[in-house]
């Protein structure tokens, strides 16, 4: 079933005993704001853009959630923010894509392993963790999550997650998780390239 498809069933989310990942709204303005300006230096390498830009603010930030909860909620990809389990703080976000996303249909993908199909994936992951929980390796142990989730409760065969190969973090982490760069994928306006990274053939 796509990922998209009215008759899937949308998980509400997962808690662990270190985080919550639920639907961003809105609300989470102020808490999502903390952790993107916290992590600015990491998010423009991982966005390959400017953003946020310095002057970027709360209200700049509600306008772009506000975005994001009408296409979770129209199924047009997904948007999970990463809690702490108190719900006090924002620790990072999880967005899930169908490959039909107009950003990735506007990209070139080029399979790095022979047989990779990237008309058979499923959904499109990407993730971030705000910079101060870094050095404690929550990205290592969110990832793990994410991938039980996904295989738990999304039923999803063919998962992808894409980073900035510039992040070089976030490349040794998945690396390190057992994944192998099976596509590099170049968007039009960006000067670099992303990886895309998946579980290898069996």
């Amino acid at each position: 079933m796509p990922l998209t498809d009215p008759r899937r069933l949308v998980p509400a989310g997962v808690r662990t005993e270190e985080f919550l990942l639920r639907p961003i709204g809105a609300a989470d303005a102020a808490r999502d704001f903390d952790a993107v300006v916290e992590t600015r230096a990491d998010l423009r390498v991982w966005e390959q853009s400017s953003w946020p830009d310095d002057d970027f603010t709360v209200e700049a930030n509600r306008q772009d959630l506000e975005e994001l909860e009408r296409r979770h909620l129209e199924r047009r990809a997904f948007t999970y923010t990463v809690l702490a389990p108190d719900e006090d703080e924002c620790l990072g976000c999880v967005y899930l894509f169908p490959i039909s996303a107009r950003f990735l249909e506007r990209a070139t993908v080029t399979p790095l392993v022979e047989g990779a199909d990237w008309a058979e994936v499923d959904a499109v992951v990407y993730f971030w963790v705000r910079s101060s929980r870094v050095a404690s390796d929550l990205d290592v142990r969110l990832l793990d999550g994410i991938r039980r989730w996904l295989d738990a409760d999304w039923g999803l065969v063919h998962v992808v997650f894409v980073t900035s190969e510039q992040f070089r973090r976030q490349v040794d982490v998945l690396a390190a998780a057992g994944m192998r760069a099976m596509f590099a994928l170049r968007e039009p306006d960006k000067a670099g390239r992303y990886l895309v990274y998946a579980d290898p053939p069996a």
